[in-house]
């Protein structure tokens, strides 16, 4: 591996070349599982056909305009996105972009609803390493090194209602949390808490911003989290997943709140390219038409099935699953050697987001070294 870039990844001794659905093949020969899957970005699978052949097709007609101009493919995904969630888009290149936007957007309509600022979010979040991206972060291991963070940004324990409301005060414009934490362990919150915050947020007349980038279109077994208790923000934040594997993100808003942003307001010279546009609006088509919600449910069936129900949390095909004390590591390490990538969250567990097209010979193959590694030698 090349060491002419900055070292802002502690990388695994490998070097990928291709990949087919939930596998990966190193520039040696060697084959993955893939269970981090770009950490929840491919879940059409690595280079799925229907999403490399939209983009070819587009890529040999236009790649770039400005976005003084419109395009097709950037017109037709904002339609999909609208049909899905009646809202309108801004697409960006991130989900660390389409956090700023939406920080941006509730800033802009916060001056105009009695000059309000104060975002609130959830500790043990994680929302992106720009800069507002990083205040609205709820931990300070990560921020600490860039002090001073943009002010204007309070945090209160996730799940905590009671917190939530208390922060919540007349120069608040949002709150803005993950439905699941997923950089702390996959931290799913007490049934009802979504739908509380909504009526919070209602009550004192602030937007809800839901930060949908890990748990959006699929992975959770809907197409959004918070519809499991049938919960609409006003702003959601979406990235990952929508691309296949091409780099876009988006806000989306609803029409009343988007109508905040004049033009000036925000911009991108890359977002909503043409060529990642046409692979977005294949993906969307290949999770609808596929089955891949319901096969992230069965993936979730799976996993509770095998391993212990005390250890597996999370929804669909996003899940954290707790190995013992200081025992992540070492199983990620002794997954390496036999081929099956596993992502390392806390010192005691371990995050599954793979590819949703995964096979179930795959599927079971890593179950059974969890169960060996993790479960046997904790029982022996």
């Amino acid at each position: 591996m090349t060491t002419r870039m900055m070292e802002t990844y502690k990388r695994w001794p490998v070097t990928f070349e291709s990949g087919r659905g939930a596998r990966l093949i190193a520039d040696d020969g060697r084959s993955f599982i893939d269970m981090v899957g770009g950490i929840a970005v491919c879940s059409v699978g690595h280079c799925h056909p229907r999403v490399v052949a939209a983009a070819m097709e587009q890529a040999q007609k236009l790649i770039h305009v400005s976005n003084l101009y419109g395009t097709k493919p950037q017109s037709e995904l904002a339609e999909r996105l609208f049909d899905l969630t009646g809202m309108t888009s801004f697409f960006c290149n991130s989900g660390a972009e389409a956090v700023e936007c939406a920080i941006k957007l509730a800033r802009r309509w916060g001056g105009e609803h009695g000059r309000r600022s104060k975002i609130v979010a959830a500790e043990g979040s994680f929302h992106g390493r720009t800069f507002g991206a990083l205040a609205a972060t709820g931990q300070r291991a990560k921020q600490e090194a860039f002090d001073p963070m943009l002010p204007g940004f309070v945090h209160v324990p996730f799940g905590d209602t009671s917190s939530l409301a208390a922060a919540i005060d007349d120069h608040t414009a949002a709150v803005l949390l993950e439905p699941i934490l997923g950089e702390t362990g996959v931290i799913v919150p007490p049934q009802g808490f979504l739908g509380e915050v909504r009526r919070l947020c209602d009550e004192a007349g602030v937007l809800l911003i839901l930060d949908e980038i890990q748990t959006g279109l699929g992975r959770t077994g809907r197409w959004f989290a918070c519809e499991t208790e049938s919960v609409t923000p006003d702003i959601l934040c979406l990235a990952k997943a929508l691309g296949g594997g091409f780099p876009i993100g988006a806000c989306l808003a609803r029409p009343e709140v988007a109508a905040t942003f004049r033009p000036g307001d925000h911009g991108t010279t890359f977002g909503g390219n043409p060529v990642v546009c046409a692979a977005a609006s294949a993906t969307l088509q290949v999770i609808a038409e596929e089955g891949l919600l319901e096969q992230a449910l069965y993936i979730e069936s799976t996993v509770r099935n095998r391993l212990p129900q005390d250890a597996v949390r999370g929804r669909g095909a996003l899940l954290g699953i707790e190995v013992g004390a200081d025992a992540a590591e070492k199983l990620a390490l002794a997954a390496f050697d036999r081929g099956v990538l596993l992502n390392v969250v806390t010192d005691s567990a371990i995050r599954l987001c793979p590819p949703l097209v995964i096979r179930d010979e795959d599927l079971g193959e890593v179950l059974n070294l969890i169960e060996e590694v993790a479960y046997a030698a904790a029982t022996s």
